[in-house]
């Protein structure tokens, strides 16, 4: 069974997102909603796939996630934020390819949540992972090269991901996440770059699956946090710190960037 986690805080669109999981994955799966500290101005719909964890109080994101993966059920866990739909069949098509050392994501493409539909943009399939000296902070960056030497490899491993999809073996994650940490890195950011990190120190790998697709909120719409300022920049800091010298003398070699 897939665990589908959903962390939430105050999102309009967060049934619109269930609604895609229900309607378009296929297999055996559950839906974790985690409300962080707050409930829908709308009742979600029941359903019996649907699971809603309500946490007292407002803990962040990454609390969120650990709180949804220890109450779930699956052999598998996925988290997706809550402004994404999804292909016809993506669980399977993620599921059937997926190694036990592996954390898995997608093609992203941008989602217009007014209208409910996919941009006409071209998805984001490689990133690079890239140390950004103006913030600083680790990212992603769109690896346009890598794309087009290797756009007949449908499934490949990668270096980055925004980390609003993704999928594991439950396994994978009690052996190597462990949980994600908020001491330090807050509740927010970097969860991506914590999670890469611990799979490639164990061994394990960053993979894209271009067979599926997800579609993730364009950045010209609002949020629905106010986590920015000095809290980001210290979340930006403590990843850096912990992260740089194995990122600039392990994995940029082996990169060869």
């Amino acid at each position: 069974m897939l665990s589908v986690i959903i962390p939430s805080y105050k999102d309009p669109l967060l049934q619109k997102t269930i609604n895609s999981v229900l309607q378009n994955f296929e297999g055996d799966f559950e839906i974790i909603a985690v409300l962080d500290g707050y409930w829908p101005t709308l009742q979600l719909e029941d359903h019996p796939r649907l699971r809603i964890l309500h946490l007292g109080k407002n803990q962040g994101m990454r609390a969120a996630i650990n709180a949804g993966v220890a109450v779930s059920k699956g052999e598998y866990i996925m988290r997706t934020d809550e402004h994404c739909v999804f292909a016809k069949g993506f669980d399977s098509a993620m599921l059937e390819t997926l190694e036990d050392d592996w954390i898995m994501t997608a093609k992203r493409f941008f989602l217009d949540v007014e209208k409910w539909e996919v941009m006409n943009i071209p998805p984001i399939e490689y990133e690079k992972l890239v140390i950004d000296e103006k913030y600083p902070k680790f990212t992603g960056h769109s690896w346009k090269s890598r794309n087009k030497s290797r756009k007949d490899k449908m499934i490949d491993e990668t270096m980055a991901m925004q980390g609003s999809c993704w999928i594991m073996k439950r396994l994978w994650w009690d052996k190597v996440i462990g949980e994600l940490q908020s001491e330090g890195y807050g509740i927010l950011y970097q969860d991506s770059t914590e999670m890469i990190f611990k799979t490639w120190k164990a061994g394990g790998k960053l993979m894209l699956n271009k067979n599926t697709w997800f579609a993730h909120k364009h950045r010209q719409f609002n949020r629905t946090h106010n986590y920015s300022g000095d809290l980001s920049r210290s979340s930006w800091e403590y990843a850096l710190k912990t992260w740089r010298d194995y990122y600039e003398n392990v994995i940029r070699p082996k990169w060869e960037i």
